[in-house]
């Protein structure tokens, strides 16, 4: 049989492979000059030097050199320059039909005093710096130790949430300022329930400083306390237990109640991307979001440099140009950002990304856009900053996948869904992960870790088939089933605040 291929646009000059190309094969009336790998492309055409490369309907680069049809197209004959964007705005912008809410799905979520709902609910341990992370876990240890939770069957569990920043910063600055964005957000996520703040005392995130800034006060629900004032480390950890276990009674009383998929926030992730990225798992993915806006749920797409080079497509889906500008803005920004540290925006894809097929960050982006499917961009966030809009929105966030995960959630996010070809092992706590596995040979090796295999969308599957399989199981592990990761017990070591500036 011939190896299967796809062909994304009728514009497009190269094919995919399905199944491996082997040298002389025969496939879209050219005979393969070289083998081509699963997931990667393959000249149908004649690609001069400096001529673009075209994949779905879009430049991915630029030949390096000539290309004859039936070559193995990748880094050995591609490169990356810039080329002019067309940044039209709000052109395709229209106003989403949204169900009415006795017609939207459902799932089971904790309700919070202030209205919000989430899908867990844990108490966490915030670290305000690095000193205080042993602390912190040590505390967690001796919740586990004792038993305890045991006489509590409504709390997931006690996470500390420690990080390796929260010193030697300027603390007038915009590091400062994305710290205390993001450590607010997730003392505030739905899915927590409680808060012990720890830190040393003397560094540079002070924890007064950043209860006055937000208004925090003291409760039964949040206690905050410092090392060097509590009288060494035994004195905190004890101290810091004695909270928990005050708050765990009050944490506990919250119980499941029947609530509308509207109040789903939903962060979108990709990792460990392949060449099929782009044609099953993050389509997939954006069917489900499409799904999710019409019944009034709100989906984060993020990860700003796996969006360059696609940004153009979502400029026009931007409800209003100020809206589409602002993303623009924020693509300038990481031009420079990568410029003044000596770094370049092709530097991402990563080795793995390019042994899967993928071979430009222009190629990565244009099948990372993907997920956030096709209505209207509704609002343009920064990097932990509070999330107030329904529908699809964006967040600017590293392409990281723990720093971008760490924002979003300190957005709101209460359920996550992460798309993977190469295999990705990761958890979010205190917000579930699922994983989307792009290709059936992944998903097989990986079982234990992934939630859903969208490679069957090479085997006939449709998009939308599987973008309902996906929306329904989004619903199941919001209402409280775990997800692979959590089974696995990831989450604990995920909390990975964006450190931004120099660390002095």
């Amino acid at each position: 049989m011939s190896p299967r291929i796809i062909r994304l646009s009728p514009a497009d000059n190269v094919v995919i492979a399905v199944d491996v190309i082997d040298t002389g094969a025969d496939v879209a009336g050219v005979k393969a000059a070289a083998r081509v790998p699963k997931g990667h492309k393959m000249a149908t055409t004649p690609i001069a030097k400096g001529e673009p490369v075209l994949k779905f309907g879009q430049i991915i680069g630029f030949a390096s050199s000539d290309i004859a049809p039936g070559q193995w197209v990748h880094e050995q004959n591609v490169e990356m320059h810039a080329f002019a964007r067309d940044y039209r705005f709000a052109e395709d912008a229209h106003n989403e039909v949204v169900l009415p809410v006795e017609q939207q799905a459902t799932f089971e979520g904790f309700r919070r005093a202030n209205g919000k709902v989430g899908t867990r609910n844990y108490v966490a341990i915030l670290t305000s710096v690095n000193c205080s992370a042993s602390v912190a876990r040590f505390m967690a240890q001796e919740i586990e130790r004792s038993g305890i939770l045991r006489d509590y069957p409504n709390i997931d569990g006690v996470i500390p949430l420690v990080h390796g920043g929260g010193c030697a910063l300027d603390v007038k600055g915009e590091g400062y300022e994305t710290l205390k964005r993001t450590q607010w957000g997730y003392a505030g996520n739905p899915n927590v329930a409680g808060v012990v703040m720890v830190g040393l005392g003397c560094e540079g995130f002070q924890i007064a400083r950043w209860k006055d800034a937000y208004g925090i006060q003291e409760s039964d629900t949040f206690r905050s306390m410092t090392i060097q004032e509590t009288g060494g480390t035994k004195k905190t950890v004890l101290a810091g237990v004695e909270a928990l276990k005050a708050m765990l009674p009050i944490a506990n009383q919250a119980k499941r109640e029947t609530v509308p998929a509207s109040e789903l926030m939903l962060a979108l992730q990709c990792g460990g991307s392949d060449g099929y990225s782009g044609i099953t798992a993050n389509p997939s993915l954006g069917a489900a979001v499409d799904i999710l806006v019409r019944h009034g749920g709100t989906a984060i797409l993020s990860e700003t440099p796996e969006i360059y080079g696609a940004e153009h497509l979502l400029t026009r889906r931007a409800a209003t140009r100020e809206i589409g500008e602002k993303l623009v803005d924020m693509i300038h920004w990481w031009e420079d950002y990568t410029s003044r540290n000596k770094m370049e925006m092709n530097n991402n894809p990563s080795p793995g990304n390019k042994a899967g097929g993928l071979t430009t960050i222009l190629e990565k982006s244009l099948g990372a856009a993907a997920k956030g499917g096709t209505t209207t961009l509704q609002g343009v966030y920064h990097y932990a900053e509070p999330v107030t809009a329904k529908g699809f929105v964006f967040m600017d966030t590293p392409g990281y996948d723990p720093v971008s995960a760490t924002g979003q959630v300190a957005g709101g996010a209460n359920v996550l869904a992460f798309t993977t070809g190469r295999g990705s092992a990761y958890g979010c706590k205190p917000t579930p992960s699922i994983k989307l596995a792009t290709n059936n040979d992944t998903y097989r090796r990986m079982t234990d870790d992934m939630d859903i295999n969208c490679g069957d969308v090479l085997d006939g599957i449709s998009i939308a088939e599987k973008g309902q399989e996906i929306f329904d199981k989004v619903l199941r592990v919001a209402s409280g089933e775990h997800s692979k990761s959590e089974a696995l017990g990831y989450g604990d070591a995920e909390f990975v605040p964006w450190q931004i500036g120099a660390t002095m």
